[in-house]
């Protein structure tokens, strides 16, 4: 801001300040060297937020009013600011995203919501670092990435000779180790304290202020030495005196996207610097012989004896300037003006279209190639993707674009004659059943069907025994006889053991049929499918699987059971024929999201993946397939036979043509075998799954140009009549008008006050 404050105003907003006075006012602080006004508004303190933000509002409409002689640029630090700033009128909005504050303990629940609006207001979004960049590059075009830079002769002087040691740190033994910075949740607190117990000689020095966390929690040693907040002019002071710089941040949800401004700083300085594994430093720096990278307290005290040993001067040193030469708080502005200048005339030129009435265009950053315009895109060629597709292009008279990353429409139901000429399915079985006539009546308008009910059996031992459990079940296992339904309820009554609360897959069949069938038919089939003990999952994932006391060995009781007459793909082909859909396959989101202009997107995807994973990577279960084709015309009884012995690989084998009714002479099978790596098909069922995947719903739900849809972008382990059902329940809440365009547009221009 000093640098932009060469050429035009610029007026800082600073957080409010909660004061005894009846009536809200600004007070003005200018910095003559820097050029920069600080604003540092006062509230009475027994104002609600509500009045806050008004009162906020009308300080901010003041300035603006009385001190610019045009609509000035809104440059935000922060999405709280924008609750109360987002209405001015603006030459441009610039969103400088310096952290991940979602992170952060004690984030304002408001965060996600203020944050989407700011990126749909923004006309160009800056990122703190490359990892905050490839988090957030999907939520807008005009997206930059800009690493911490530094003030190189500022903190150089750090290597002058007689510079005067501060008082609080003369005198300590060395070697002195030394950390500045907000102490926060961002520090490993457990790593200092450790580190200094393994080096009772060495002296641990931080600077900086105590936030959100209680000063008692700071570790408290002879050789750890907290000397609070320094202004920026002490800190090259301090750094001189230190023979290792620090940063020995905690690997959590605050740290996961920064890149610390601290480590240029630390090396203009002159001193080697050890840090934990934080990505962009590693990413940025880990190369260098004077950064070195450590995971827990005995090898960050390694590291530090390493540095230790590198001494002032040397090729370390000389390698570091190389890397720093190019790092400039000057660069860094000069990038950032063009981009603000091409956003200020983006801006105008569009008002002067909305003022003409001209239909808008968007040209892209850069003189860019002209982007394709759809009414929407749908990411995902599945069920929910295709559904919606044919819904906005057949009832709402919308242009849709839909892609898929693979070579193929249809999703995981993709069907498709293998080399001996049998239809199989890809990705395993799909039974279609459902009790909607909804579901029933839309998809008839794309196929005939065929009906079929599904049957399985469980091999066990020597016997292949319907699943689920019934009569004939207990009777073939058992040698028994039991002759009606009431004498089996009082069979599997005496093996029940009643459990006071169902927590668990294990407790729903513990609790139903007793241990010993659990262990037959349940805990081995559960435990390769998901990886987890049956303990360790949701009532819902054997709840499925339901026990009977009659004959009926059908899998399913659905109204409606029946296999597409022609196949799937046939049906998906039909679906997505309409003259308004395109569809392109072979295609990655992130590939065309940048070359196409649209007004909504859906998204059927990983909801996590769409989001780079920002709160982690949510838990799903893939499968690996081996397909065989046989020399005779059947294999097995039954299209699908159960394989509950954990000691077996897959958990089962499907025969196709059980399902399709084709006659051939050949039989084409397929082994399941569950795995943790690969394309992801199930969301695992548990709770810490369910709250991890809640933290990316809020995104989702603050993401109002996108519909997030389906099995994998609600986390839901939904069969494909219930993803119909859902799609078409979305297209009814969409109604048939086009959702707004989150869209921004940019150019070149520069001028305003910031």
């Amino acid at each position: 801001m000093r640098r932009f404050a060469r050429d035009r105003k610029v007026f800082f907003f600073e957080e409010f300040i909660p004061c005894d006075h009846p009536l809200p006012f600004l007070e003005f602080h200018p910095f003559a060297q820097d050029g920069v006004i600080a604003l540092r508004p006062r509230l009475p303190h027994w104002w609600s937020v509500e009045e806050r933000e008004a009162g906020l509002a009308q300080l901010l409409a003041m300035l603006v009013e009385t001190a610019t002689t045009a609509a000035p640029v809104l440059w935000f630090y922060t999405p709280m600011m924008f609750a109360f700033a987002g209405e001015v009128d603006a030459a441009a909005v610039v969103y400088d995203c310096m952290d991940e504050l979602t992170g952060f303990r004690f984030a304002d629940p408001r965060l996600v919501e203020l944050e989407t609006r700011l990126i749909a207001r923004a006309d160009a979004v800056f990122t703190g670092g490359w990892s905050l960049f490839e988090a957030k590059r999907h939520r807008h075009g005009n997206i930059h990435p800009f690493p911490s830079a530094v003030d190189g002769a500022h903190f150089g002087a750090a290597r002058e000779p007689g510079l005067a040691v501060p008082a609080d740190q003369a005198g300590l033994p060395g070697p002195v180790l030394g950390f500045y910075g907000v102490i926060d949740e961002r520090l490993d607190l457990d790593l200092l304290r450790d580190a200094a117990a393994l080096r009772p000689g060495w002296s641990f020095v931080l600077l900086g202020p105590v936030a959100k966390i209680d000063p008692a929690e700071l570790p408290r040693a002879a050789n750890i030495h907290w000397l609070g907040a320094k202004g920026y002019g002490e800190l090259p002071a301090y750094l001189a005196g230190w023979d290792v710089a620090l940063m020995p941040f905690a690997l959590n949800e605050a740290t996961r996207f920064i890149s610390p401004t601290k480590t240029p700083e630390y090396l203009a300085g002159g001193r080697p610097v050890v840090s934990t594994a934080i990505t962009d430093v590693v990413r940025h720096y880990g190369a260098l012989d004077g950064v070195r990278i450590a995971r827990d307290a005995a090898g960050f005290v390694e590291a530090c004896e390493a540095a230790l040993a590198l001494g002032r001067t040397g090729a370390w040193l000389q390698q570091a300037d190389a890397l720093l030469a190019d790092i400039s708080w000057d660069t860094t502005q000069h990038r950032m003006a063009a981009i603000l200048g091409e956003a200020v005339l983006a801006a105008r030129l569009a008002a002067t279209r909305a003022a003409n009435d001209e239909a808008p265009s968007m040209p892209a950053v850069g003189g860019a190639a002209r982007r394709e315009r759809f009414d929407a895109l749908v990411v995902g060629a599945g069920f929910a993707g295709a559904v919606l597709a044919e819904r906005l292009a057949a009832e709402a008279g919308q242009r849709v674009l839909v892609i898929d990353r693979r070579d193929h429409v249809a999703g995981n139901a993709f069907d498709h004659h293998d080399a001996a000429g049998v239809l199989v399915h890809r990705y395993g079985p799909h039974i279609f059943h459902t009790n909607s006539q909804r579901v029933v009546d839309y998809l008839s308008r794309f196929t005939e069907w065929r009906p079929y009910e599904h049957r399985v059996v469980a091999s066990v031992g020597a016997q292949l025994l319907p699943i689920p459990i019934n009569r004939t079940t207990l009777n073939t296992l058992y040698g028994l006889d039991l002759a009606s339904d009431a004498e089996a309820e009082r069979f599997l009554a005496q093996r029940a053991e009643p459990v006071a609360e169902i927590r668990t897959a294990e407790d729903v069949v513990v609790s139903a049929v007793g241990r010993e069938l659990y262990e037959t038919f349940f805990r081995g089939y559960t435990r390769k499918q998901w990886g987890l003990d049956p303990s360790q999952l949701d009532p819902s994932v054997t709840a499925r699987v339901p026990t009977r006391t009659n004959t009926d060995d059908r899998y399913f009781l659905d109204r409606f059971q029946a296999m597409p007459a022609q196949g799937y793909t046939a049906l998906f082909e039909r679906m997505l024929a309409h003259p308004n859909i395109t569809v392109r396959t072979g295609m990655d989101y992130r590939a065309v999201r940048d070359r196409v202009e649209v007004r909504h997107t859906v998204f059927t995807g990983p909801v996590d993946e769409f989001f780079d994973h920002r709160f982690g990577r949510l838990p799903y279960r893939s499968l690996a397939f081996r397909h065989e084709t046989h020399e005779r015309s059947q294999f097995q009884p039954v299209a699908v036979v159960n394989y509950p012995d954990g000691a077996v690989p897959h958990t089962r084998i499907t025969e196709y043509k059980h399902l399709t009714g084709q006659r051939h002479p050949k039989t084409s099978i397929s082994y399941e075998i569950p795995s943790d790596e690969g394309e992801p098909y199930y969301p695992v069922p548990r709770e810490e799954s369910r709250a991890l995947y809640r933290r990316y719903e809020a995104l989702a739900n603050a993401t109002p140009d996108v519909s997030f849809v389906g099995r994998l972008a609600t986390y839901r382990y939904y069969n494909m009549d219930q993803v119909v059902a859902q799609a078409l329940t979305t297209f009814d809440r969409m109604g048939r008008r086009p959702a707004r365009s989150g869209i921004a547009t940019s150019g070149a221009a520069a001028g305003p006050a910031i």
